[in-house]
């Protein structure tokens, strides 16, 4: 393919499946992260290893002036980009009245603050060359909402309100904007369960299993690589769970 992508929040899980999984495609790849220097150091010599060029950068891109930082390092390196994958993000599990001020913070910025950053900082190459593909790592919780987090389910339905809001904004720029919006995916994100409750959470799942980032990857490859007719989508990875 030979095109410029970033992952954002690509030390581990989804991230990490979908850099080796556009390494593999032949891209130049631009993995990222906050603050695991040693993880993103990993990810870099599996994606080098595959053949690919790797940029990493360790940045918050939660926040403006890391998020700044890091596109000046993309377009030193490699220019601008043609595929962002806007994947970096937390969870929080507790009651909303209990949630600090500061979480409340923390947890929009990482998760919708920083789509926003990354999106802002992307589009102008993208209109320049009048072409692009967006993903926005999503969540079904974003569709449904979930009880006991409120305030991650409001950061996922915000990112998909400003996905499909921002496909028809760069549709004329022939940019395509999509999310995909996970279930149950077997990262680290999900070990806080105990074997207790990851039984019961199978047991609601139709496809009887959790999704694996592998299977994320691949779809967030295939939908860069999609008719441009396709935009505005937000599409579930859920085996059929909501």
């Amino acid at each position: 393919m030979s095109k410029n992508v970033l992952i954002t929040g690509s030390s581990r899980g989804i991230g990490e499946a979908i850099a080796l999984k556009y390494a593999r495609e032949g891209c130049q790849v631009v993995i990222n992260c906050r603050s695991s220097e040693q993880a993103l150091a990993s990810v870099q010599k599996k994606v080098e290893a595959l053949g690919a060029r790797c940029l990493a950068v360790r940045a918050d891109v939660g926040n403006r002036n890391d998020c700044i930082r890091l596109f000046q390092e993309i377009e030193g390196s490699f220019g601008p980009l043609d595929i962002l994958i806007n994947n970096a993000g937390i969870s929080q599990i507790g009651l909303l009245q209990d949630m600090e001020f500061e979480e409340w913070d923390q947890l929009i910025a990482s998760n919708l603050s920083s789509v926003f950053h990354c999106c802002k900082l992307a589009i102008p190459g993208m209109v320049r060359k009048q072409c692009g593909k967006i993903i926005n790592i999503s969540s079904v919780w974003g569709v449904c909402g979930a009880s006991c987090e409120a305030a991650y389910s409001a950061s996922k339905g915000g990112v998909n309100a400003l996905t499909r809001a921002l496909a028809k904004e760069l549709a004329p720029s022939n940019i395509q904007v999509n999310a995909v919006a996970c279930g149950a995916i077997d990262t680290d994100m999900n070990r806080f369960l105990s074997p207790g409750e990851r039984e019961a959470l199978l047991m609601e799942i139709p496809a009887g299993r959790m999704g694996r980032p592998e299977e994320a990857a691949e779809l967030v490859f295939r939908l860069t690589e999609a008719p441009s007719y396709l935009t505005g989508q937000v599409i579930r990875l859920d085996g059929g769970w909501i």
